[in-house]
Order: structure tokens, then sequence, then C-alpha cells
């Protein structure tokens, strides 16, 4: 039967989630039929995504009657559930906590590119100073989280490389280098 991912082709999070399954799927047999839902046409409004997700976001996952939505809960549960030790989320609570922590400030990462980058695009208002100063601190701490790393913990692709990665691949959309 397989697991739905339900995603959008324009949505940051739900490319993370398509990451992570393209590379569980590179190591583990995992059945993923890619359902594509079309936004401006509320293909999320529908009541039978709605009884998938009530919060109507994408990405979203139905597993056999187990439903999820939220990027990040979505990735941590592909790789706890189908492949428990892949080094994608390590099973070593301090390498795991890197992790997680590198997805919590991923959240942060995002509203700050929000604020900054998508909204100046869209309503062709400059953002306020103080939130073009947070968004540039953000990126100081990124740099700082990768050092000399491959990627953002060690030498060792996660998850949080993805749902970062998968923000940092807009900054071409925008003009930002």
């Amino acid at each position: 039967m397989g697991i739905d991912l339900y995603v959008n082709k324009f949505s940051t999070p739900s490319r993370a989630a398509l990451m992570t399954v393209r590379q569980l799927q590179a190591s583990v047999n995992i059945a993923i039929n890619i359902k594509y839902l079309d936004l401006p046409a509320n293909e999320h409004m529908t009541p039978e995504f709605l009884k998938i997700n009530p919060a109507h976001t994408v990405p979203a996952i139905s597993d056999n009657g187990f439903n999820l939505w939220e990027s990040r809960a979505i990735l941590a549960y592909l790789c706890n559930q189908y492949s428990p030790e892949s080094s994608l989320y390590p099973k070593d609570p301090k390498t795991r906590a890197l992790v997680d922590r590198s997805l919590n400030f991923d959240n942060t990462f995002m509203t700050a590119f929000r604020e900054v980058l998508t909204a100046k695009h869209f309503s062709g208002v400059d953002p306020p100073e103080d939130k073009v100063t947070a968004f540039h601190n953000n990126l100081k701490v990124l740099d700082a989280l990768i050092g000399r790393n491959k990627y953002l913990i060690g030498n060792h692709l996660t998850i949080a490389d993805f749902s970062l990665g998968a923000i940092i691949a807009n900054f071409h959309w925008f003009d930002f280098s």
C-alpha cells in the first residue's frame, strides 16, 4: 500500500520531505506515493485531505492510517520508522540533540527568511531594519554551525541538512547571495 506523501512543488518544507524520502529510498525499500496538491486550486482544503491534516498544510503523510503533518516531525518519523539505524537521524542522544537543535534553528531561520526576502519580493516593501539585522545574524549563526564541517552536524548528512538546505535553495529566487 505504501505511504501517501502530500506535497506542493513550491513548498520549501515539501522539498525537505521529498529529499528525505529520496535519501531513505536509496538504502531502504519504502513505497511512497507522492501526491502533488495544487494549493491555489484549494486541493489542501478538501474534506479528504482535512481528515489527514486539519491544519491543511503540506507536507503531510498518511502511513496506513497514521496521519502526520509538520515537515520536521515527518522527517524524524520516516527515519525512526523505516531506517532507525540511519545516520540521517542518529540514535546517539548527543548527536540527535544537535540535529534537533538545527531543526529548531531552521524554524527560526525560515521565519527570518520570510520576513526579509519573501516579504520584500511579494509586497515590494523593504522590510524593517531590525528584521534585516535578525536575518543577517541568523546567517552568521548558520555559518558558525557549519564551520569547517561538510554538513551541519559534522561530516554526515542529516535531516537537518535537508530542512535548512530546502530554505537556502530559495535564495536564488530572490537574488540573494
